[in-house]
């Protein structure tokens, strides 16, 4: 098989991105060359101890902003806008869009919605973290400034979305709507390789990622199915299912799509809309998931259908191998 490059990956595949004029490509080629540059300062967090801890203030949620948050979100923000094809961003990390407001990136097709540095607080532990981007064709008129409008669309509308992973190695893992391709970088000269073509995420696996210290306050129906995965039952080697959970969505995501299973943030005493952020994390996921074989849903219904009424929404959230939530659905469904 030959090793492609991103880009010679999305010119061999640009027949599949119809309505393109070269836009996609440049978008992930602004998301690549800002991952690079996260990657490099995530790489340097233990040497350089500046780039550590808080930096003093919070985000909209109200959440601890990490130095390197604050850095990734301008890296990212700062390369998307240098293209002139997109006509506006929104980030977790500020209160409200930004507005590409001139002549070039008005006319510009598409916004961008990103998460900069999803599990930022676990940078000073050496834990794997990620970015997490999501693609939609504007609904208001070319040549007009951007409005809220385009960036509050279901996932259905997005033209493409995926994640980077800064671990052992760093990853970009994406789809357009035909399957999900994932490239690793090769940090000697700078690249981005298909290193995981067409991934597919099992059917059925062996792994459930939530942090259990909130199970007592969970709906009956979540403590149900995490007892079902306790119990012997559920696999045809009669074992149960393994507890892994990181703390970090976008690591425990991609062990779930290679070695399959499911994450779930449900709602909570404390968290009764869920904690994860709907257009920002849920929605891009959900949709790299389904193009993968699998299934991402909230407490009532496919996180895909769900139009955001806000921003920064909050959803429960369940995500992974088909089966598994077939399973939980069930349960939720009979409110047993």
């Amino acid at each position: 098989m030959k090793s492609f490059t991103v880009g010679e990956f999305i010119v061999e595949t640009q027949s599949t991105f119809p309505g393109s004029s070269g836009e996609l490509s440049k978008i992930l080629s602004a998301i690549k060359l800002a991952s690079k540059i996260v990657s490099h300062h995530i790489n340097k967090a233990g040497l350089a101890k500046e780039i550590l801890g808080s930096s003093g203030a919070e985000n909209v949620q109200g959440e601890d902003q990490q130095k390197l948050d604050v850095f990734a979100n301008d890296t990212f923000i700062n390369a998307l806008s240098a293209r002139g094809v997109i006509c506006g961003v929104a980030s977790e990390e500020n209160d409200s869009y930004i507005a590409f407001d001139d002549r070039v990136n008005n006319d510009a097709k598409y916004v961008v919605l990103i998460d900069p540095l999803d599990g930022s607080s676990n940078i000073d532990v050496n834990v794997s973290v990620g970015t997490i981007f999501s693609v939609f064709r504007r609904k208001s008129g070319k040549g007009t400034p951007v409005q809220l409008e385009d960036f509050l669309q279901k996932g259905d509308n997005q033209v493409a979305s995926g994640y980077l992973i800064y671990g052992s190695s760093t990853m970009l893992v994406y789809t357009t709507g035909n399957g999900v391709n994932g490239f690793t970088f090769d940090p000697g000269i700078g690249v981005f390789f298909l290193s995981h073509p067409n991934m597919k995420i099992p059917e059925n696996g062996a792994i459930y990622s939530v942090n259990e210290g909130n199970l007592s306050s969970f709906k009956q129906p979540v403590k149900d199915y995490i007892t079902y995965c306790q119990s012997s039952n559920n696999l045809e080697d009669k074992k149960p299912y393994s507890s892994r959970y990181i703390g970090s969505l976008v690591a425990d995501f991609h062990r779930n799509l290679i070695k399959g299973g499911i994450y779930m943030y449900p709602s909570s005493a404390n968290a009764p809309k869920g904690k994860l952020r709907l257009t920002y994390e849920c929605s891009p996921l959900a949709f790299l998931i389904e193009q993968a074989g699998g299934r991402a849903i909230s407490e009532e219904k496919r996180i895909m259908d769900i139009v955001p009424k806000s921003l920064h929404e909050r959803v429960p959230f369940f995500i992974g191998s088909k089966y598994m939530i077939d399973k939980l659905e069930e349960l939720i469904k009979s409110g047993t």
